[in-house]
């Protein structure tokens, strides 16, 4: 009868903890992703935090304080500008494509008529059908993403007060898993009902990917994004911080990559005649640009995720689709813990076989 009711209280407070869990949820659903990148930015700056504390072993609050303002000084505050004048730059296209300033189908045409014969007759008669068609399909897609992206501008300046209350909210609970993350990690790694070998190569995985993902795959998308607007720079091409951004983005899609931005640009710069402008751009993307991954994933990573590039890219754009920017992290890492879950019952159904299997 014991038994039976330790059972019940057991199963008990187990529904409480799930429904006290998705009420919590819930709640912070508004701030899941300041909360993500707070943690994010505690978990990838908890090196300079344990730094300093070794300096000041008995201000554990300065410590983090210091970290913080670093963060903000190095990461938050460049981002706020660049991203500031991306958003001016995204306006002014979409202006100039209302006004008819920017006329893509032109440039499309432009492009078509430098041609050979033979490819100019296999691409009408491929995929669009006609050139007016390809025109207007091309036109259409990159005004509605144009127009895209001045909305985005448009909301997030008709949000300002909801963006700064979130983004206080990220440093304020940045801080305190500073201060505390070690102690924090530990006593949930306990916490998870698992077994405690489960939950130790969980946190690993965690840990890795998300260091991964953010200091790999982030840092080298926006050094990429830098160079390839810097490139754009150098030639003279309008909105090259915008392009910049948009090379950022293909960065981080594995088999994507920034060539999608730089190599259609570099073949109107040689349609129009821009010879030396388009020899700089090729020469930048696949010198500059292309190298630019294989010398500093090693260094910032050190190590492979372990995820096939193709579900890196489905899981991505899922992500981004999903819960926005923030997706960029959460994709990979949900897939990233997927298979070392299922690698671990793997494990797990085959030691009882291994173990009857022996003499």
């Amino acid at each position: 009868m014991a038994i039976r009711s330790g059972r019940i209280e057991s199963g008990g407070l187990i529904v409480f903890l799930t429904l006290i869990t998705v009420a919590l949820a819930m709640i912070v659903s508004s701030f899941a992703g300041a909360l993500l990148w707070a943690a994010l930015a505690a978990l990838l700056f908890q090196p300079l935090f344990q730094r300093l504390l070794r300096r000041w072993p008995t201000r554990r609050n300065i410590a983090a304080a210091v970290t913080l303002l670093i963060i903000s000084v190095a990461v938050v505050i460049p981002a706020v500008v660049i991203g500031s004048l991306v958003v001016d730059q995204a306006a002014g296209v979409y202006t100039q494509l209302r006004s008819g300033q920017i006329d893509f189908s032109l440039y499309f045409e432009r492009v078509h008529g430098a041609l050979p014969v033979r490819l100019q007759a296999l691409l009408d008669s491929t995929g669009f059908g006609s050139l007016e068609r390809a025109q207007t399909r091309i036109s259409q897609a990159l005004s509605e993403s144009a127009s895209m992206l001045a909305r985005r501008a448009f909301l997030i300046g008709a949000n300002a007060a909801g963006f700064l209350l979130a983004f206080g909210v990220g440093l304020y609970v940045a801080f305190f898993l500073l201060r505390d993350g070690d102690r924090i990690g530990p006593a949930l790694e306990k916490a998870l009902p698992l077994e405690h070998d489960v939950s130790r190569r969980l946190t690993e995985r965690f840990v890795s990917v998300t260091r991964a993902t953010v200091k790999g795959s982030g840092v080298v998308a926006l050094v990429q994004g830098a160079l390839g607007a810097a490139t754009f720079w150098i030639v003279g091409l309008p909105a090259a911080l915008l392009w910049g951004m948009l090379m950022t983005i293909a960065a981080l899609l594995p088999a994507v990559g920034p060539a999608i931005i730089w190599a259609p640009v570099a073949v109107y710069l040689f349609a129009t005649g821009a010879i030396w402008q388009a020899a700089i751009v090729i020469g930048s993307g696949v010198m500059i640009i292309g190298l630019a991954d294989n010398i500093l994933r090693p260094i910032l990573v050190g190590r492979d995720t372990g995820i096939p590039d193709w579900l890196v890219l489905v899981t991505t754009l899922g992500g981004i689709e999903l819960v926005g920017l923030s997706g960029i992290v959460v994709g990979p890492l949900t897939a990233a813990l997927f298979i070392t879950g299922w690698q671990i019952l793997a494990e797990q159904r085959a030691k009882p076989m291994s173990l009857h299997d022996q003499p």
